[in-house]
């Protein structure tokens, strides 16, 4: 991907540089799809929320204590293909494991807060790389960081433009992302901020 295509759009999930998220979920077979949009409302493909196991909700329905609630997310083209694939592991430190549809680790999204603000640490191979941030305790936006901290994408619920006549705010946000982001940020990037709602958010309410 370069700086280009992602400026022009590339009709992908990984070169436009606007994507909405609706927050409506369909069922399908269990799982739960929440479609994502180019901002034109072009469809470009979905998060899916698998369910958990039945012997998992039985768990936490006895231990009402148990705040580590196992999410498992799969990011979808328009072709139904998995692009990335999100995972809580009970046996690692990190609250979210982001692998590539084989399994191919990418990095990890561990929950933090500064100052009551929500947010999680991207780190890969070891090293931090990058993070997710509210803008305060109570905002829907969130700001997107690399490794020096420099913005490179925000999650809002701004409508500006065409993005009024296409979309209603209520029920979905906007991920912009503001320039060319290399590998393995950018999937980073992508899989937290398309999975926000329902993994950052859901995990606060939880805390």
């Amino acid at each position: 991907m370069t700086s280009h295509s992602r400026q022009a759009g590339g009709g992908t999930l990984f070169t436009e540089p606007v994507l909405v998220v609706n927050q409506k979920a369909r069922l399908i077979e269990a799982a739960s799809e929440f479609a994502i949009f180019d901002q034109h409302g072009h469809p470009l493909g979905t998060v899916v929320e698998l369910p958990q196991s039945l012997l998992r909700k039985a768990v936490r329905t006895l231990k009402k204590y148990d705040r580590n609630p196992k999410h498992r997310f799969e990011i979808h083209d328009m072709g139904g293909s998995v692009v990335l694939k999100l995972a809580r592991q009970a046996k690692t430190p990190a609250d979210l494991v982001v692998t590539r549809a084989d399994g191919t680790p990418i990095g990890e999204m561990t929950q933090g807060h500064l100052v009551g603000r929500p947010g999680f640490t991207f780190t890969a191979n070891g090293r931090r790389v990058g993070g997710i941030e509210a803008d305060d305790g109570r905002s829907w936006d969130f700001s997107i960081t690399d490794s020096s901290g420099a913005e490179v994408a925000r999650v809002t619920k701004s409508f500006q433009g065409k993005l009024k006549e296409a979309f209603a705010a209520t029920d979905n946000y906007v991920v912009e992302m503001h320039r060319h982001i290399a590998e393995p940020l950018a999937s980073l990037v992508l899989a937290a901020a398309l999975t926000v709602d329902k993994a950052l958010k859901k995990d606060k309410e939880h805390k």
